[in-house]
């Protein structure tokens, strides 16, 4: 039984039968900060990253995995650059799929504020995820809109007089999950990150999906915490443990059969 009240779960084992990481506990952590947008009022993404003196496991890669991370490194170490025009036509782009009978005056907008950004200029906001960031949710937007839309306007459940902005949340769940991957090492370190690299490999947008599939368990999370502004950190910390508890559960395969996919809606 899961000590915060879950269910009994059945887990996975990875090959040289490693056992489960218990990667939710609540031993000493590490404090990661997000995006700088949190900051001015004293936020940030706060998730759990343990100290180990021990050496973490490592596991080798398939080509086709080491080629894929390589891949999605590349994407994680792109800045959010408002002089390239492929910046520019994906912001354009994301503005277009939220509000496609309203004409965006500018790049740098006060229109902008109307999706969650923290100003004017969005190209603030994503020092803390990067291009990736925007990325995913221009991914979301197209490929789920209803759930995308819903969580934009808020539009389900008991909500806080004290929302989360919608945009900034989402450059944090970005940098939440490059984090809890491990997506900067080499090779994974850890039996999620190993069990992610195999859905990638056999689904290059599996790192949008999961954003989705995140950013709708983190709005799920807040309701069912009845959260207010100032609780984004614990809200981030819960979600990604259930995100850790769901892929090492047994006979998922794929991340659309993670049962937090079932969230979205199209």
């Amino acid at each position: 039984m899961d000590d915060r009240g879950g269910s009994f779960v059945a887990v996975r084992r990875i090959s040289q039968g490693l056992e489960r990481e218990n990667s939710c506990h609540s031993t000493s952590a590490e404090v990661v900060a997000g995006s700088a947008a949190w900051l001015g009022r004293g936020l940030s993404c706060v998730c759990a990253q343990r100290r180990e003196s021990d050496a973490r496991p490592s596991f080798d890669l398939t080509p086709s995995e080491e080629e894929c991370l390589q891949r999605l490194q590349n994407r994680i170490d792109i800045a959010y650059d408002s002089s390239i025009p492929e910046h520019q036509e994906a912001l354009r782009a994301l503005w277009n799929a939220v509000f496609p009978e309203e004409e965006l005056h500018g790049l740098i907008s006060k229109q902008w504020k109307e999706m969650g950004w923290q100003g004017k200029d969005p190209s603030t906001d994503f020092r803390g995820g990067g291009f990736i960031s925007l990325e995913n949710l221009l991914f979301f937007a197209r490929h789920f809109p209803k759930s995308f839309k819903d969580l934009l306007w808020k539009q389900e459940g008991d909500r806080s007089a004290w929302e989360y902005p919608f945009a900034e949340a989402g450059v944090n769940i970005t940098f939440m999950l490059i984090q809890m991957l491990d997506l900067e090492a080499v090779k994974p370190r850890t039996v999620v990150g190993a069990i992610f690299l195999k859905f990638l490999s056999e689904n290059e947008s599996a790192f949008d999906i999961l954003y989705c599939i995140a950013f709708k368990l983190m709005d799920r999370q807040w309701l069912a915490m009845r959260a207010s502004y100032m609780d984004f950190n614990t809200v981030m910390k819960a979600t990604r443990c259930q995100l850790e508890r769901e892929f090492l559960l047994e006979d998922i395969t794929r991340l659309e059969e993670l049962p937090s996919y079932s969230l979205l809606t199209l």
